[in-house]
């Protein structure tokens, strides 16, 4: 999908200068948004490299958020991120779980099962039983929705849904009607969106959403900009972009009651290889853990 978006809005903040920008923004994390997505990678680890991570690298990278979000989003309930729930929760923080769906039967059997088992000990909050699956092809429909039915029959309390990009629930209404809730990735950046429209945009992607929800509750999964790396289109990346976009998103989402988690706490360097360089640049802190506005 591409193109159709707001080319011209009106953005707050646009005449403070860069420390005060980022003075503003780092007042509103301190003050906790709602959610922040997590992964805990550090250095040459990456997904599917077999990087299992280690119960303190996972700690430490949690205390480091737990003091700005009240929810965290995990991406995988194995090799090691499945500490990511039970830490969070010890800090305090509500979990949105994430298990790993690709297009490896078995590999996604160990995920459907840690998730069941995180739920079933009171890790989870809400769920989430794969992400992107649809929008990479690496599974049907009728495959997701029985791996959503399965974790539901295990775990009737807890709610659980399915990430994709927002404009995949238009076209699948049987993904409605099997999830509890609608988790959407919101991305004007990967769209080319300047940063001018971005905003509005991703307030049409939720619309979109909403319109086709039956009323189930929608959450924004993913939203993001880069700080740095190569343009996309008319989207220009940027520290003071980044600055703007959440500026602007995040408040919007809490006064209309929309659940956002940003992405991402920190750079990820495993991404440039599927993303490019701006790919490895979306997080509030950098690879090392450093905070990238304070």
């Amino acid at each position: 999908m591409d193109g159709g978006f707001i080319t011209s809005g009106e953005l707050a903040f646009r005449d403070l200068d860069d420390d005060a920008l980022f003075a503003k923004l780092w007042a509103m994390l301190r003050g906790r948004i709602h959610g922040m997505c997590f992964s805990a990678y550090v250095g040459e680890q990456s997904p599917g490299a077999k990087s299992v991570l280690d119960e303190g690298q996972v700690a430490s990278r949690m205390d480091i958020v737990a003091p700005h979000a009240r929810w965290v989003r995990t991406f995988s309930c194995t090799e090691g991120n499945e500490h990511g729930a039970r830490l969070a929760k010890a800090r305090g923080l509500k979990t949105l779980v994430g298990a790993w769906i690709g297009d490896s039967p078995e590999k996604d059997e160990a995920e459907l099962q840690a998730a069941i088992e995180l739920a079933q000990s009171g890790q989870a909050d809400m769920v989430a039983i794969g992400n992107e699956v649809l929008l990479r092809g690496d599974r049907s429909l009728e495959e997701l929705v029985s791996l959503i039915q399965r974790f539901r029959e295990a775990v009737p309390n807890v709610p659980v849904g399915y990430v994709d990009a927002y404009f995949l629930f238009s076209q699948h209404p049987g993904l409605v009607e099997a999830c509890d809730f609608l988790p959407i990735n919101c991305y004007p950046f990967w769209e080319g969106c300047p940063l001018e429209g971005a905003v509005p945009y991703a307030q049409q992607m939720v619309a979109q959403v909403k319109s086709v929800s039956g009323g189930k509750p929608v959450v924004i999964a993913e939203t993001g900009w880069p700080t740095a790396g190569m343009p996309e289109r008319g989207a220009l990346p940027g520290s003071r972009a980044a600055a703007l976009y959440a500026l602007n998103l995040i408040p919007w989402a809490e006064r209309v009651d929309v659940p956002l988690f940003w992405f991402s706490a920190f750079d990820e360097g495993w991404k440039v290889g599927a993303e490019g360089d701006a790919g490895a640049c979306w997080g509030f802190w950098d690879k090392d853990g450093e905070p990238k506005f304070a």
